[in-house]
């Protein structure tokens, strides 16, 4: 498939990127700053703005997906739905926050006790995306939260996909490494099953 890749050149999105390749998939990896892209069979770097509609518009038009791997925080969703859904993007992914999860019927995890006063500002902007999204009748997306630690790791192949609580092990732990994570929203690229809908992945 031909995909679009916002943030190509983030953590998350190296990862994808690393995993879309790896699969086949021709991948356009649209940054700011695509020099920071080495070249690689597959890859097309393309220099884009989630602030320019347009522009980014323009440059997604043609593709079979688009994934969106850029922060929230900072970020108009408005705009930057506006632009997917004008460049006639037949699907719309999207990598998530931890934030909007369950952790108790009714409690997310951004207001639980303990939820770093960091990461909040991220992880609010991230749950009201899931909140536009969900109002969205017209656009075929997919979220995916991660685990609550979500770090660069190891690429097992071993998780389990939850839907919208918080996943845990044994211990109480929450966690997922980018490369995994990668596998399972790729997966779900190339065999559909969330259309509309958010889900989540934890080792």
């Amino acid at each position: 498939m031909k995909i679009a890749l916002l943030g190509a050149t983030g953590r998350a999105g190296s990862r994808l990127l690393a995993e879309l390749l790896r699969r086949g998939h021709a991948v356009a990896g649209i940054a700011r700053h695509p020099e920071g892209l080495a070249a690689a069979p597959g890859l097309t770097p393309a220099r884009g703005d989630a602030a320019d509609e347009a522009g980014l518009a323009a440059l997604l038009a043609g593709h079979d997906a688009v994934i969106n791997a850029l922060p929230f925080a900072g970020t108009d969703p408005h705009r930057l739905i506006r632009a997917v859904k004008g460049a006639g993007m037949p699907r719309y992914l999207v990598v998530g926050g931890a934030g909007s999860l369950e952790v108790a019927p009714g409690q997310l995890l951004i207001d639980a006790p303990g939820f770093p006063a960091e990461y909040r500002p991220e992880a609010s902007a991230g749950r009201a995306f899931l909140d536009i999204l969900r109002g969205e009748q017209a656009l075929d997306w997919t979220f995916l939260s991660p685990a609550a630690i979500f770090e660069p790791g190891e690429r097992t192949g071993c998780f389990r996909l939850g839907a919208d609580q918080l996943l845990t092990d044994t211990e109480g732990n929450s966690r997922i490494s980018m490369e995994d994570y990668a596998i399972a929203l790729v997966d779900e690229l190339e065999r559909p099953a969330h259309s509309r809908r958010r889900f989540t992945v934890a080792n």
